[in-house]
């Protein structure tokens, strides 16, 4: 097996971190992986946001509700779906955009915006950091549009935190893989089979690292998925130009 499949294949999310910087050069490589990585029709709608500033790494890690590590962490980096760039040449080429009026076009966003990211956690481990995506920005995104002062058409999905790791983390087990490779057809009459497998499994493995309140992953699951955890997002969204609408 080589280095990168290895490196991918021990992934976890660190939450502690040294204050050490990260310097220019390697933070450029990263975020060039990033920049490189493949979009929809070539549309290119992701953009990079990258916060060092202390105070304002503080106010992020507050707006995702409260996580310390993001303001620990030397570097943040939100991604953002970008439909503000793309209207822009549009109507350069003499057209009006209306491809971010409807789900498909947000799903457009956020499936390049997840390679970015994906890129981006890659490209930093490689390069000795650890890492951790932050999904809770979400959880007040016109927050986060104020703080970056995002344009109309645009939206912040996602963020990661990466920094030198100083407390790594243990690796944690995942659902069988059976349950998540399937070949040549969903193979649903087994799943309930793989979660029983989980839960118990996952319950093992938060014992083994002394967590005795850590749930199974059924539990889990079910206390943030019986609600909409972020509605602020579809507000948000459509506050910035957006629509779910075919």
């Amino acid at each position: 097996m080589n280095d990168t499949l290895k490196l991918m294949h021990e992934h976890r999310s660190i939450r502690s971190y040294q204050t050490k910087a990260v310097d220019t050069a390697t933070l450029d490589a990263i975020l060039d992986a990033a920049y490189r990585g493949p979009t929809s029709i070539n549309g290119q709608q992701v953009s990079l946001v990258v916060t060092q500033d202390p105070t304002r790494r503080a106010q992020i890690a507050q707006i995702a509700g409260g996580q310390p590590w993001i303001a620990q962490a030397p570097v943040f980096i939100t991604v953002v779906i970008d439909f503000y760039k793309t209207a822009q040449a549009v109507a350069k080429a003499g057209k009006e955009q209306v491809i971010h009026q409807s789900v498909e076009g947000f799903a457009v966003g956020a499936v390049d915006a997840g390679i970015a990211l994906g890129n981006l956690m890659t490209a930093a481990r490689a390069a000795g950091l650890g890492v951790v995506p932050i999904g809770g920005i979400r959880r007040s995104p016109q927050a986060m549009i104020d703080l970056l002062q995002l344009p109309a058409n645009t939206f912040p999905i996602a963020g990661v935190a990466l920094g030198y790791v100083e407390n790594d983390s243990p690796l944690k087990p995942r659902l069988p893989r059976a349950s998540f490779v399937h070949h040549e057809s969903y193979q649903s009459a087994d799943i309930p089979q793989h979660i029983d497998t989980y839960d118990q499994e996952l319950v093992q493995f938060w014992q083994a690292i002394g967590r005795d309140d850590g749930k199974n992953w059924s539990d889990n699951t079910a206390q943030f998925y019986q609600n909409i955890y972020f509605p602020e997002v579809a507000p948000t969204a459509i506050r910035q130009g957006f629509k779910f609408d075919a």
